[in-house]
This record gives C-alpha cells, structure tokens and sequence, in this order.
C-alpha cells in the first residue's frame, strides 16, 4: 500500500514525521453504457451548450458561476496565488473531548504511520490521547484542499480523520418532530427488544448483500446460465396500531433466533464485558 503523501504531525514545538494511508476502500460494481445491438461502449464527448459543438481540451477553462449566467474566469496562475503554505504538515491547533464532537463532523479515516526518527514522539502522542480521552483538531492540505481534521488513537496506531466545517453541517430544523407521547410500557419493551437484540461488534458479519447478488448474476450470465425468478417481496404493513403487540412479537422473534444460534444475551453480555476489560488493560499498558 502506497501513502497518498508524507508529511508531518506538529503540535506545540512537537514535530512528529509520518505517512498517510488510505485506511477504507469503496467497493461499488461500475458499468459502462453499451450499444443494445453490438455492445458498443459509448463515449462522451464535451460540448459547449451554445451550438453543442465539441470543444477541444486546449479550450476549455475553469469558471464559477458568480451571478445567474454570469461565470468567472480562474486561470492556473490564480489558482497558485490562493495555494496554501503548510501542504504537508497536520498542524493540531486544539485538543478537545471526543466526546464533545458530533459524529456527524467525521467522514474519511487514514492510517498514520511513524517515519524515522519519529516513533517515540509519535508513541507519546497515541498514549497521551489514549489516556485523556481526547483527540487533535487540526487543519491539512490534500490534493490542493484545506480540510478540518482530527488526529485520533485508534488500536496500536494514530489515524487521520478528515471533517466537515461547521458551514457543512446540515441541521434538521425542517424535518417533522415527532410529538407522541409514549407511556412507560412501551419504553420497557422497546429496551428489553434493544437488550435481546444485542451483540458483540464484529464488522465481518455485515456484507453488501446487493453487490453480492449482483456480482451472482453477472457469473451466472457470464456462463449462459439460467437465471432464478426474482422473489417475490413481502409486504410490510406500515399502519402501526398496536405498538405494544408489535414490540412483544419482535422480542418473541429475537429471543427464538437466539435459541436456534445456541446463545443467549447473558452470554453476549459477558464476551462483551471480556472484551472492555482486555481493551482498558491494553490501554492503559
């Protein structure tokens, strides 16, 4: 694995060289567009709105579009005037309680790897946060672009999360509040519903059903096989006038599923509980 750039990590006079990796992958099927009758893939071509003619790439140039129609020009040379300095160091400006961030600021992980000369400086910094329970907010240049970030521990290494600014942050102020009162048995239920149907964290368990399904049906055409009939899908009421009902019968549901897996809640509880112990030992090792 290649990193996307090298550059730095500085807090304070604390200068810590490092590598940035991606640290997720997206895996989405891509198709092209075909001609139905050879298959033909088709290509694009670019052309000016104004006599949809097409426009050679020495001709084309960047606009923004100031006013209603009106587009101003950005040459290469003004976009170097607005080049930011500190393109490769992750300057951490302040420290604050993750606690206080709201998960919608974080969107993109990377790894941090420690470069020569770095790894102590770079061990300390991963304790420390490890210890308080805090995380780095900083600023960092990548491809041309200034983005919020937060350096944060993340197992044995320090990862790099990109985040929203403020500004990008949507508020739900014109969503429908919900505003019916819910009366105590119904909370009970809906509690011990969310305790039957709770589990460990394991990520391997989730797959994306659709791609795999997809990717079956290209492999089955791919070998002139007969494709199965689509199911058919079962139709869900979505008048709810018994919620009560409904939530015993999802927790007659999900405590059956647990009997025919072999395990029950109090076991999951303990494994879960197992884990936190060994992961705060780790910790604080």
């Amino acid at each position: 694995m290649r990193p996307i750039w090298k550059g730095s990590i500085s807090f304070g006079l604390v200068y810590i060289p490092i590598a940035v990796y991606p640290a997720t992958r997206e895996e989405k099927l891509s198709f092209r567009q075909l001609r139905r009758t050879d298959l033909s893939p088709i290509k694009y071509k670019k052309v000016a709105e104004a006599d949809m003619k097409e426009v050679p790439a020495d001709q084309i140039v960047k606009g923004f579009e100031y006013e209603r129609g009106r587009y101003i020009v950005l040459s290469d040379e003004d976009f170097e005037k607005v080049r930011i300095e500190s393109t490769h160091s992750i300057d951490i400006t302040d420290f604050v309680d993750l606690d206080q961030v709201d998960p919608k600021f974080f969107y993109k992980p990377y790894f941090l790897e420690a470069q020569k000369g770095g790894e102590k400086a770079y061990a300390l910094l991963h304790k420390a946060l490890s210890g308080t329970g805090k995380i780095g907010v900083a600023k960092v240049v990548i491809s041309n672009r200034e983005y919020l970030a937060a350096v944060k521990p993340d197992g044995l290494f320090l990862i790099l999360e990109l985040m929203h600014f403020a500004s990008e942050v949507l508020t739900p102020e014109e969503l429908n509040r919900p505003s019916t009162t819910l009366n105590d048995k119904e909370l009970k239920m809906a509690q011990t519903l969310i305790d039957s149907m709770s589990a460990e964290w394991k990520p391997q368990k989730y797959r994306d059903e659709y791609r795999n399904a997809v990717m079956e049906i290209i492999e089955q055409k791919a070998k002139n096989k007969a494709l199965p009939a689509a199911p058919t899908a079962v139709p869900r009421s979505t008048n709810v006038v018994d919620l009560v009902k409904v939530l015993q019968e999802s927790i007659n549901r999900s405590q059956s599923v647990r009997v025919k897996r072999g395990g029950n809640g109090a076991g999951v509880r303990r494994r879960a509980t197992s884990a936190l112990i060994k992961q705060k030992r780790r910790a604080v090792a």
